[in-house]
């Protein structure tokens, strides 16, 4: 991931680390510069989220002994390259009463995992479809 463990006190990385701060398209945040922004060489993909920052975020989460918040960033990590209305999609599935059968979830659980590669993702709802089924959440409530 980086070069050497990130700790506590590397947060916030911006201020305590930023040369290793780096956006999709290879940006470091010394050059995202008003001037970079006017001249086209800085745009909105350069300031969008990375995997590699949310794997960060998550080392210093668990350094900070914050298991579950590490484990909400490495799963959104695995997400950001994932088309948006498929992210809409399987958040719909995910508001009780919206999935019929557990089956609906465990679909997109898999396709998660099988197209995009988002195995934690694919067994976070997994999990959930076992919740649901459990407290009758495929019912539809509205």
């Amino acid at each position: 991931m980086t070069e050497r463990t990130l700790s506590v006190e590397d947060y916030p990385l911006a201020e305590k680390r930023p040369e290793i701060v780096v956006g999709c398209r290879g940006k470091r945040l010394a050059d995202l510069t008003l001037e970079n922004v006017m001249s086209g060489a800085v745009t909105l993909d350069d300031l969008t989220i990375t995997q590699r920052a949310l794997n960060q975020q998550a080392e210093i989460a668990n350094a900070a002994s914050r298991p579950t918040l590490a484990a909400n960033f490495m799963r959104a990590g695995e997400i950001v390259d994932v088309p948006q209305d498929v992210i809409m999609q399987t958040y719909e599935l995910l508001r009780p009463g919206r999935a019929r059968t557990k089956a609906e979830l465990l679909a997109a659980a898999d396709d998660l995992r099988d197209r995009y590669g988002a195995t934690r993702m694919a067994a976070f709802i997994a999990e959930a479809a076992d919740v649901y089924e459990r407290r009758g959440l495929f019912k539809k409530r509205y």
